[in-house]
């Protein structure tokens, strides 16, 4: 069988001395952490490996010895080495030498029990110690599409990276420490570590209790009853802008709470939601600062109210064409004018409401663009919510419009089951058979022409209206879309990604380094970083969203119908 050892390369230069690391039966592999080289006292040894084992609860243990003669190898070295198999009691016994400086290095493994050398294949594997500590393995996505041989090769994987892992308190001794035991491992020159770092860790213990406490606050008051009151209610759970901040303010809560991140996860969880508002905020107060040079407020200020009028003037010019013969169609010219004349009042009654607020749009752009010192989403939400009441005339247009026109669709509908000797059943939802006697066919049949005469008319409006509003929707479509992006986005992973690639793994790939009869081979493994689609589907954050999940086919169905499409109507059970 195979052996597999897999060696740090930070240890390739360290003095002879004892390998200590994990042994795993079920892969018949070596995981070397650290070499402890001479002087030391056995006693000591095994008491340090047994605390060790204690706080990591990794089975750590002497697996073998390491020899580091740059000059000709000396028999009293090599016979101490393997006599130490002894003490330690592990089988089998590696034994690992690096002669001068050669390129191959000599590898076999001693039985106790029967006291000599065994020749099996051998496989060394190099391994960067420090970045396989700090990577993050990540199973296949697609778990459905993966075999079972990739399945266990990531099991595997994953005990390896697991040990190292674990192992973080071995790595916290270098050579400056006083200890009996001297280690040689990836930090044993001198641990890692930033002043600047462990600055913002004491900064941030009294930051996030003020936090905590003012979010406490600020929840209450969203939660007391007056916003549970009508209409408060109402604009709380229509506005995109209120729905926004209780999104932040959730994640503000998330970042502040004081519980200790369980797993890698949610530690790139909060990580992510902390980027992610930083640049949220970076971005909106670059966007204030742009707004309130060179009175730029007061420049949207005037422009507003003229395009405000001449679309006003365009819809007006719209009815006057749906009222005569539009694309030459013959109309009925009574409900035409009856409903070209009712929305003209109410452009009317709109252009005397935007005349009426002129004097203040300043005044309130000025306050609203403070907001976006809440953030960029913040400040294009506003915007989206502001759309949305300019073209609030437009909106009701379009609910006039598909009103008239589902009251038409239902009303021919059942008068169409009505010729058929058909009729809706309310209680079983369900059509079943029902006898109807003359006047009733009759009846049915007059307002059946009426309806079906005045569908063109009605269904023109409801047609222009219907793309009139879908366009609105479209337009607030792209401003939410780009304030899921901006908060879904885990621009943390990516840029970890970015720099230090080696954090997220996806898998491994090994390099033939050497390759020698009567040697071992050596391979040198390195970490495949997760692709940058797999870290956005990983870590991506999750967002709220306005919009009702339909698909194409359902939403098509609500505008031949003339059911309302977002926002402010979903549809109910089905009556006649």
């Amino acid at each position: 069988m195979v052996l597999k050892v897999f060696f740090p390369s930070c240890c390739s230069s360290a003095e002879s001395g004892i390998l200590i690391g994990r042994w795993i039966s079920e892969q018949n592999s070596a995981v070397i952490l650290a070499v402890v080289h001479f002087p030391f006292i056995p006693v000591q040894v095994k008491q340090y490996l047994s605390e060790l084992q204690r706080v990591t609860k990794v089975n750590v243990s002497v697996l073998g010895s390491w020899n580091n003669s740059k000059q000709e190898k000396e028999e009293s070295l090599s016979e101490f080495l393997e006599d130490l198999g002894t003490i330690f009691s592990h089988e089998p016994w590696i034994q690992i030498s690096k002669e001068g400086d050669s390129k191959f290095w000599s590898c076999s493994t001693l039985q106790k029990r029967s006291n000599n050398h065994r020749e099996e294949e051998i496989i060394l594997v190099y391994y960067d110690q420090r970045k396989v500590m700090l990577s993050c393995l990540h199973p296949p996505l697609d778990t459905a599409a993966s075999t079972a041989q990739e399945a266990e090769d990531a099991s595997r994987l994953s005990a390896i990276f697991d040990t190292v892992a674990k192992s973080k308190v071995l790595f916290m001794t270098d050579k400056y420490d006083d200890g009996p035991i001297k280690l040689t491992h990836w930090q044993s020159d001198g641990v890692e570590a930033s002043i600047i770092v462990e600055l913002m860790k004491q900064a941030s213990v009294p930051a996030c209790m003020l936090l905590t406490f003012l979010l406490s606050l600020i929840s209450g008051a969203c939660k007391s009853r007056m916003l549970k009151f009508w209409p408060l209610s109402f604009l709380w759970s229509k506005l995109s802008t209120c729905e926004q901040l209780a999104h932040r303010l959730q994640h503000l809560q998330v970042i502040s709470s004081n519980k200790k991140a369980q797993n890698q996860t949610q530690l790139m969880r909060k990580a992510n939601i902390f980027v992610s508002l930083l640049i949220d905020v970076a971005l909106g107060i670059l966007l204030m600062s742009w707004l309130y040079r060179k009175n730029r407020i007061g420049h949207l200020a005037d422009t507003l109210i003229p395009v405000a009028d001449h679309v006003a003037e365009e819809l007006q010019d719209l009815l006057q064409w749906l009222m005569g013969a539009p694309a030459g169609l013959k109309m009925n010219r009574a409900l035409d004018q009856v409903l070209g004349r009712f929305f003209l009042y109410h452009i009317h009654l709109w252009i005397s409401y935007i005349h009426l607020m002129s004097p203040f749009i300043e005044m309130i752009l000025w306050y609203v663009g403070l907001s976006a010192c809440l953030g960029l989403t913040v400040a294009l939400c506003i915007l989206s919510d502001i759309l949305a009441l300019l073209t609030f005339h437009i909106y009701c247009f379009y609910v006039y419009g598909a009103r008239l026109y589902c009251l038409k669709i239902y009303g021919l509908s059942s008068l169409w089951r009505l010729f058929r000797g058909k009729k809706w059943n309310v209680l079983r939802q369900r059509v079943d058979s029902c006898s109807y006697d003359l006047d009733q066919l009759f009846i049915g049949t007059l307002l059946f022409t009426i309806l079906l005469f005045l569908l063109p008319t009605t269904a023109l409006y409801y047609l222009v209206f219907t793309l009139l509003r879908l366009l609105v929707v479209i337009v607030q479509g792209l401003i939410h879309l780009l304030v899921d992006l901006v908060d879904s986005l885990p621009l943390y992973s990516i840029i970890l990604r970015l720099c230090r690639s080696y954090r997220l793994a996806a898998g491994v790939k090994f390099r033939v380094l050497e390759q020698q009869d009567g040697k071992p081979l050596r391979l040198l493994m390195q970490i495949n970083p997760l692709s940058y689609g797999s870290v956005v589907q990983t870590y991506r954050l999750p967002t709220y969203s306005c919009y009702p999940k339909d698909s194409w086919a359902s939403l098509c169905k609500k505008l031949f119908l003339g059911e309302l499409i977002y926002p402010w109507k979903h549809k109910g059970e089905k009556q006649d």
